[in-house]
Formats: C-alpha cells, sequence, structure tokens
C-alpha cells in the first residue's frame, strides 16, 4: 500500500472564473481579473520538477487556483503527467468547465484511480445560472470513470434558507448530503474571523445538522493559535505554478525555486514553533496529514469520504487508503537539539529581515 511522503499544494494563478459567489477569498479582495496566467513550464518540467525521486517518495499534490483551477488549459496536462509519475493528485474546482472533464475522463483507468476532486458546491451561483445539472453532469463524469470525489459547501448565512433543498439535490445526485467548510472574513486579515452576521455559536448550531465531519474538525481548530514544532516546510510545501517559487507553508520564513534547476535537491526545513498565523485556517489538511505529529486528528480520509444511501462510498478504495496515511510516518521526526537548531535559524532570519527592512524604511526617509 502507498504511504504518503510529501503534502505539495500546487497554487494556480488564476485570478478569474466562472462564478461570483459573494463569499469567495477573490471577491471579497476585488482581486478578479479577466486574463488567464501565461504557465510558461512544460508538463516535462513540472513531472521533473516533482518527481517522486526528488520529493521522496509517494506525495500527495493538491493543484488550486485563486479562482476557477481548471481554467488554464495546462492543468490538464499537468495533472497527467503527476499522475503518471505516481504521485495521487487532487483538484479543487467548481465544476463547471466541462471541456476539462471530458479531456480528463480519457485519462487510463490507472491514472483516474490516484485522482481525486473537491467539488466546491456553490448552490446559489450554481442555481441562479441555471447551470446545477451542468456541475451534477460533471461531478458524475468523473465519479463514473473511476475517479474519487468529495462535495464541499461553504456555509454562509444566505444560504441557510436552502439548505434542505440543497441537501436533496445532492443525496438524489451523488448518494449524501455535502460537507461543509468555514468561511472565513478574508478582509479581517488579521484574526481571519467567521464570516457570518448571526454569531459563532448559532452559526454552528444551526451547521451542525448536515453531520460533516470536515465540519466538525474544523470548529474544533479555528481560531485555535498552533504552538506546537510544526513540520509544515519539511513535510509539505507550497508552490507556485506560475513562477515555480516553494514557500514552508502560508506563513513561511524560507523559500526557494524549485523549478529553476530542476536537478538541484529542494531544502525541505519545518517553520518549527514559529507560526505567526493566528489559526491554520487549513488545518484540515495540513494538520491531519500529520505536520503536527503528537496532535490528534482524524485522517483526510475520514473528513473527505461520505458513505451513500447505496452503500457505496465517495472515495474509491485506493484514493482512501492513501490518504488514511500519515505524513509522520513516513518522515523522521527532529531530536530536541534539531529542533532547537531550526528555532534558532528562524528567529535568526527573522531578525536579519527585520534589519533589512528598517534600513529600507529609514533611507526612503532620507531627503533625495
Amino acid at each position: 500500500m502507498d504511504r504518503i511522503k510529501k503534502f505539495i499544494s500546487l497554487y494556480v494563478p488564476v485570478t478569474t472564473c466562472t462564478l461570483r459567489c459573494h463569499y469567495c477569498y477573490i471577491t471579497q479582495t476585488r482581486a478578479f481579473e479577466g486574463k488567464l496566467p501565461q504557465l510558461k513550464f512544460s508538463p516535462e518540467t513540472i513531472k521533473k520538477a516533482l518527481s517522486k525521486k526528488r520529493l521522496g517518495g509517494t506525495c500527495l499534490i493538491n493543484i488550486c487556483g485563486g479562482g476557477e483551477t481548471l481554467l488554464p488549459s495546462q492543468i490538464v496536462d499537468y495533472t497527467r503527467v503527476l499522475l503518471e509519475e505516481g504521485h495521487y493528485v487532487m483538484i479543487v474546482t467548481n465544476a463547471t468547465t466541462t471541456q476539462r472533464f471530458i479531456e480528463i475522463a480519457k485519462f487510463p483507468k490507472e491514472l483516474l484511480n490516484r485522482l481525486f476532486f473537491k467539488f466546491s458546491f456553490h448552490y446559489l451561483e450554481l442555481k441562479a445560472k441555471k447551470i446545477l445539472e451542468v456541475f451534477f453532469d460533471n461531478v458524475l463524469r468523473m465519479r463514473d470513470s473511476g475517479a474519487s470525489f468529495t462535495l464541499e459547501v461553504t456555509p454562509t448565512d444566505e444560504l441557510v434558507p436552502y439548505i434542505d433543498d440543497m441537501c436533496d439535490i445532492a443525496v438524489a445526485k451523488v448518494g449524501a448530503v455535502p460537507h461543509i467548510t468555514i468561511a472565513r472574513d478574508q478582509k479581517n486579515e488579521g484574526t481571519l474571523p467567521v464570516l457570518t452576521k448571526m454569531g459563532k455559536k448559532k452559526y454552528y448550531e444551526t451547521w451542525d445538522r448536515l453531520k460533516s465531519s470536515l465540519f466538525e474538525y474544523k470548529k474544533e481548530i479555528f481560531g485555535v493559535k498552533r504552538t506546537e514544532f510544526c513540520y509544515a516546510g519539511a513535510y509539505s510545501g507550497l508552490v507556485n505554478l506560475g513562477t515555480g517559487l516553494m514557500t514552508q507553508c502560508y506563513c513561511s520564513y524560507y523559500s526557494q525555486n524549485i523549478f529553476k534547476d530542476i536537478n538541484k535537491p529542494i531544502k525541505f526545513t519545518p517553520v518549527g514553533n514559529n507560526c505567526a498565523l493566528e489559526h491554520c485556517y487549513n488545518g484540515h489538511a495540513f494538520l491531519v496529514l500529520g505536520v503536527i505529529p503528537e496532535l490528534r486528528a482524524p485522517t483526510y480520509g475520514e473528513i473527505r469520504n461520505k458513505k451513500c444511501v447505496d452503500g457505496t462510498e465517495w472515495l474509491k478504495p485506493d484514493m482512501k487508503n492513501f490518504m488514511n496515511t500519515r505524513l509522520y510516518e513516513s518522515n523522521e521526526e527532529l531530536s530536541n537539539y534539531q529542533k532547537t537548531l531550526v528555532n534558532f535559524q528562524i528567529k535568526k532570519t527573522k531578525a536579519m529581515q527585520y534589519l533589512i527592512n528598517s534600513s529600507r524604511r529609514l533611507k526612503n526617509l532620507i531627503p533625495r
């Protein structure tokens, strides 16, 4: 059985979309653009840069855009070469780009067994645009082709009157009610609070009725400051598909371009006890996959899967087994001495950056 070696999240620098959901982070920050990015790296470069040999083993690779992930045509080829390399691949999508799914459905069965879709179920937008059938046709196309999937809803105040309707159609189409995440207020960059006007307690009570294991875990970690030694950066990484820049996490003290010289080893450096985020808002991926070994958490498979009314499951066997493995099972933990060195080096890096920034600010004050 394959076990996860690294979790690599690939960011697609696309900030346009087929939908305009009011709660979207791109919408909140008014960052939508009408043009698609030019992804200059060839599929072969992506495959070599993210090879099993270079990453140390079989990885779970997530592909997600700022807008709709599958709008750039190159993503289909990128997905295929990563699957051919032997990795397990996840794609975050709103399931409206039908042609992309037609192309992906032609992949060999062996590749589709290691492919997973996180279908973002934007019920109100899909209903308003009269494309609910398009959405579910694409979900079913990928399910029937052999890929795994999950339906995920962003629970907002505006959606509350439609909960029953939304759940009924999901059960009718894919056999189970959708999972739900927690909407965060991206305009408040400091604390990233829950995006609701009804108060956190009522918000939680309202959405508990869907009995989503994803929602249960996100409630547990939302707003909790992480102070443990975190192996993000050592066990995982974030990579910009447009530039090749790789950072440790959303909180990062070290970066490198892993596409510039694909023969150069990648340096995997943990964040340690230095997380600057108010809370790990994507902990439903990083934490459950095991970047903090001592932290008790469900597996990624457990918070993504659903059992359907006909007895089938959203996760196919190979994907389910892989998603139930942990990063710390395939990677070595550091000694206390090594952890101290990591923390010292990061503090040194932060101090140097502070001096550089202070020098720049002072330079700007000098009359010219």
